[in-house]
């Protein structure tokens, strides 16, 4: 008898903590290999040139049952960032643009999330370039969700855009010829922490 009321109290337990992760969402921390940011703008009116960076960090915490308590937390690593363009890339990582040496990431911080239906998603959030942090929208969309067959683990991928106006940032060298608004958009892919 007392080992049944034992079972019955381990059973009650482990089912209290799994509700309370269900309610709490899942932390999903992002992949760095496979999530790249990609920044385009235009030149002068003929083309529009973009830069990407990759090694990005940080994590989504994701609760399927109510999208709108998520959150995301990431940076952005600017020794990634580039053009292809060597000379570009040193001014875009210099005093006039990023001043990378000072600011080393660019950052941003969910706020408030606002779940749109069939896996579209509204982030709101703060956005920080250099020592400046101003709100912005990204409009995210659900890829997949599922189990990763090479992690074993539970994943989750969105891909998300918006766009920003570069003096906003302080980073508006070479307006108008160089366009002040520019697309962010990213694709993420995150996989859950392996339980303890």
């Amino acid at each position: 008898m007392k080992t049944c009321i034992q079972r019955f109290l381990l059973a009650a337990l482990l089912a209290g903590g799994a509700a309370q992760a269900t309610a709490a969402g899942v932390d999903y921390r992002i992949d760095p290999e496979h999530t790249e940011v990609v920044v385009t703008w235009s030149h002068l009116g003929f083309s529009t040139p973009s830069a990407h960076a990759g090694g990005i960090q940080g994590v989504i915490r994701y609760d399927a049952a109510q999208p709108s308590a998520s959150s995301v937390k990431l940076d952005v690593p600017l020794a990634s960032f580039t053009s292809h363009i060597a000379k570009l890339d040193e001014m875009l990582r210099g005093p006039q643009f990023f001043a990378a040496g000072q600011y080393p990431a660019i950052g941003f911080e969910s706020t408030s999330v606002e779940d749109k239906g069939n896996g579209r998603l509204l982030i709101h959030g703060k956005l920080r370039i250099k020592d400046r942090e101003k709100p912005v929208v990204l409009e995210a969309r659900q890829n997949k969700a599922g189990v990763h067959p090479m992690a074993q683990r539970p994943a989750i991928g969105f891909d998300a855009s918006t766009v920003l106006k570069r003096s906003d940032f302080g980073v508006e060298a070479y307006a108008p010829d160089v366009s002040d608004e520019v697309q962010l958009r990213i694709t993420v892919e995150a996989v859950a922490d392996a339980a303890r």
